[in-house]
């Protein structure tokens, strides 16, 4: 593992392969009385979030706390950021108070590695999403969540069709996605209409379809995207209406995938616009387990970028009353 965790671009398949095995190793202590390890314990991880977050905070979080680590959490809204301090004091305050860690949300593109390239922060950084860009560990768990419902947790996704439809180009999910499936060596194909998809995709390592019907007969899994309209200046299609008879996925849609396939989502969700209700709480729905496997896969990012050579879980840490005495 590198030091810092910016771009799905960063891992190769050994790396992705390590996050994950390693998720798999930590998603057993969700399974205890006692949900914690001593793994990080005296680290310190600041949850930097220019933006607003419910999920991604409160994960990034829960994982540090069930490694031992103690938690900061940085919201823009009433600290000095809103009397006009720059990303470069905010990160120099932070390192004053000896962050090991900094995950950072932002609302510019390209602000987590200004931070990880600053020489600011001697610690690590953790995209946890920035502008339009990436938000790398949502992919991660999102691989997390293929790779158990349809490879029983083992290996890679080579091989397996996984379709993306929505709002890609205000996606940072999206673009996440197709880089590391791709290095999973997973078919992807991207379904949008034409004013949704960003300039350059041809340059991505996936297919592209303005037809959704067509791809979800050979899909292995669907994810659908939010259609993020606090992000849009214009108007990209009719009405909420048109877009989603054209592109929403419905109970009539989702019978017609493979009897295998599953059905995603990195929330939240606009029920009834790009995903009916019925689908998202259908068994074949991995909505809510893509939130449990996101705080594992998190888990597994900062013991690799904070912790030793040793294994997150070794035979000392295997009890919960060893896990008490320490």
């Amino acid at each position: 593992m590198k030091r810092h965790l910016i771009s799905a671009a960063d891992l190769t398949r050994d790396d992705a392969l390590l996050i994950l095995d390693t998720a798999e190793e930590l998603a057993h202590i969700a399974e205890r009385p006692i949900k914690k390890l001593p793994t990080l314990r005296g680290r310190t991880v600041v949850n930097l979030f220019f933006e607003d977050s419910t999920r991604t905070r409160i994960s990034f979080e829960a994982a540090a706390k069930r490694l031992s680590a103690d938690v900061i959490n940085f919201s823009a809204k009433g600290s000095s950021v809103s009397k006009g301090e720059t990303l470069k004091d905010t990160a120099l305050t932070l390192q004053a108070m000896g962050a090991d860690a900094v995950v950072i949300r932002h609302g510019a593109s390209g602000a987590p590695h200004t931070l990880a390239n600053s020489g600011w922060l001697r610690g690590s950084v953790v995209n946890a999403g920035d502008g339009t860009h990436e938000h790398p560990t949502q992919a991660l768990l999102d691989a997390f969540t293929m790779r158990r419902r349809l490879n029983d947790g083992k290996g890679d996704l080579e091989g397996r069709r996984i379709t993306i439809v929505g709002d890609v180009l205000h996606s940072r999910v999206a673009r996440s996605n197709v880089l590391l499936l791709a290095t999973l060596g997973a078919e992807v194909t991207l379904v949008a209409p034409p004013t949704l998809l960003p300039i350059g995709v041809e340059t991505w390592p996936c297919q592209v379809s303005y037809a959704i019907d067509s791809t979800l007969v050979k899909s292995d899994a669907v994810m659908m995207l939010r259609v993020q309209r606090e992000r849009m200046n214009a108007a990209f299609f009719p009405t909420e209406r048109e877009y989603s008879r054209r592109y929403g996925l419905d109970a009539k849609r989702m019978a017609a995938l493979p009897e295998h396939a599953i059905v995603m989502h990195p929330g939240p969700m606009n029920r009834g616009m790009e995903i009916a209700a019925e689908v998202a709480d259908s068994p074949r729905s991995t909505i809510v387990e893509q939130v449990t496997n996101g705080v594992s896969v998190r888990m597994a990012v900062l013991y690799l970028l904070l912790g030793g050579s040793e294994p997150a879980v070794t035979a000392s840490t295997t009890t919960p009353a060893e896990e008490t005495a320490k």
